[in-house]
């Protein structure tokens, strides 16, 4: 089994990830729609530290930017209030280009794993004006989601996303992860760009987040090393209600062809601001690993929570409570 956290300001020390690390920590996930392999540099040369005073062998995943839209680069965050119009575009909130001609009026956006909503009410070319349906403080860099809309296919990887790539062996990165996977070329395009760069032995995690992915988890598993079921932006894609199917059959998919699995998003979400986690989240990770997940990670939790190494504890707690039911479960039906 092994255990993420998510690299940030709010686990920057050596100290703080040795401690991560002692807590049960297997490996970290850098995030680089926000940062470059080199930018991180300092970060990462701590937590190499912090593993070698461990003796910890960790795993140092990187989550690529890929075909994910979000939104552009902010001075300031952006306070949205419930009923208030909104620009796009131009004389607005930055965004892909791109993305105007599909923002018809009606159409609905969320930003930010869904925590903010808008309607288009007009689009006049260049910019989009909306209505601000549910509300919030907005941030650069943060997600952009369209429900329903077809079409719109960024390139599988970004000039950023080459960039890292080519020096991802140099930064110890022992896997990547592919965000917003739509079908088996995604996954090709990543696979064969680091086997030119140097990257032959780092593993390619597929990111689920898209019913396009869903629709394809068949020809998506021999094509990767592990599925990850992001439940951020999955649960942008189908009514939140629908979610824990969703996730039940994709993991019962991965079983049955013998595919590992991770599980990520909000596991621990209530530790960024508390020293101790809600019934409902250690039942989630509980069933995440009784359903077979070979893997599981926190994200803002440790990368800007105020409890990260407590975080890290509850988590490998939990999923090592769920292995050993498992195994009693399994001994009680060879008796």
């Amino acid at each position: 089994m092994e255990y993420y956290g998510t690299l940030g300001p709010a686990c920057a020390s050596v100290d703080c990830l040795a401690e991560m690390f002692e807590a049960g920590m297997t490996g970290m996930r850098l995030n680089l729609s926000h940062v470059t392999l080199k930018g991180a540099s300092a970060q990462l040369a701590a937590f190499h530290e912090a593993a070698g005073r461990v003796g910890v062998a960790a795993k140092l995943l990187v989550d690529l930017q890929g075909p994910e839209l979000r939104v552009g680069s902010m001075e300031m965050p952006v306070e949205l209030t419930e009923g208030s119009p909104i620009m796009l575009g131009q004389g607005g909130i930055p965004v892909p280009a791109r993305l105007l001609p599909y923002l018809e009026p009606g159409q609905t956006v969320l930003l930010d794993d869904g925590k903010l909503l808008l309607t288009v009410t007009e689009n006049r070319g260049d910019s989009v004006c909306a209505r601000v349906e549910r509300g919030g403080t907005l941030r650069g860099r943060k997600s952009i989601a369209l429900p329903g809309v077809r079409g719109l296919r960024p390139p599988a990887l970004t000039e950023a996303d080459m960039e890292n790539i080519r020096c991802a062996a140099e930064y110890g990165v022992t896997g990547v992860m592919q965000p917003f996977v739509r079908d088996r070329a995604d996954l090709l395009a990543v696979r064969q760009a680091l086997d030119t760069n140097g990257g032959r032995q780092i593993r390619l995690f597929a990111k689920i987040e898209n019913l396009d992915g869903v629709g394809q988890l068949d020809e998506l598993l021999p094509a990767c090393d592990e599925i990850v079921i992001a439940r951020g932006d999955l649960g942008n894609a189908v009514p939140l209600w629908e979610l824990p199917a969703l996730q039940k059959r994709i993991a019962a998919r991965c079983c049955a062809a013998g595919k590992p699995f991770m599980v990520v998003t909000q596991m621990l979400a209530s530790m960024e601001n508390s020293p101790v986690p809600t019934r409902a989240e250690v039942s989630d990770i509980f069933n995440a690993v009784v359903d077979g997940a070979s893997s599981v990670m926190v994200t803002g939790e440790t990368a800007v929570g105020r409890y990260p190494a407590e975080t890290i504890r509850y988590l490998v707690k939990t999923a090592e409570a769920a292995e050993q039911w498992l195994r009693s479960r399994e001994k009680a039906d060879e008796d």
